[in-house]
């Protein structure tokens, strides 16, 4: 498949452009791997991790009234974990070094998911994943909720006081 060779140039190019970049992948959101370059790492099952970690980061920021998903930054004892939305059906997740350069990191994961999303956006289609045989929703619920989402409660105050 050309999108895959093509992906795959766009993660290559990546590594040359970031210093530190440990490796690369692309997934969709389903956790199916497009495309990787990533060294000593299993790229299914980060792909796989990938999407559940997807699927808390939109909880989280709807919870937090913050918008769209854009970005989710990991830092563990030993580096980076970058995962920047590519669109509406694909990801990309970067690893990178503890001494990696963060705003060089953000510029070009965001550069490189934009890219992503243009050559992914023309062969898989957004209503293909795995919630594509659940019903669109009603006209009164949210249109903006993504399919797999849950709405967030806000905690209510009880009615009554303790002790009465």
């Amino acid at each position: 498949m050309a999108v895959e060779t093509d992906v795959l140039d766009e993660l290559r190019r990546l590594r040359t452009r970031v210093p530190l970049l440990a490796g690369s992948l692309a997934a969709t959101v389903d956790g199916l791997l497009l495309a990787h370059d990533v060294p000593d790492t299993e790229p299914e099952g980060l792909a796989a991790l990938t999407a559940a970690s997807l699927g808390v980061a939109h909880r989280v920021t709807d919870a937090g009234a913050r918008g769209d998903f854009r970005e989710l930054l990991v830092r563990g004892s030993r580096g980076y974990v970058a995962t920047y939305a590519a669109g509406p059906t694909a990801v990309l997740t970067l690893l990178a070094d503890d001494r990696v350069n963060v705003g060089r990191l953000h510029l070009e994961g965001r550069r490189s998911g934009a890219r992503i999303a243009e050559l992914v956006g023309t062969c898989i289609d957004p209503g293909a994943g795995r919630h594509a045989d659940r019903p669109a929703p009603v006209p009164d619920q949210d249109p903006s909720r993504r399919i797999g989402t849950l709405p967030v409660r806000t905690p209510q105050r009880p009615r009554h006081q303790p002790g009465d």
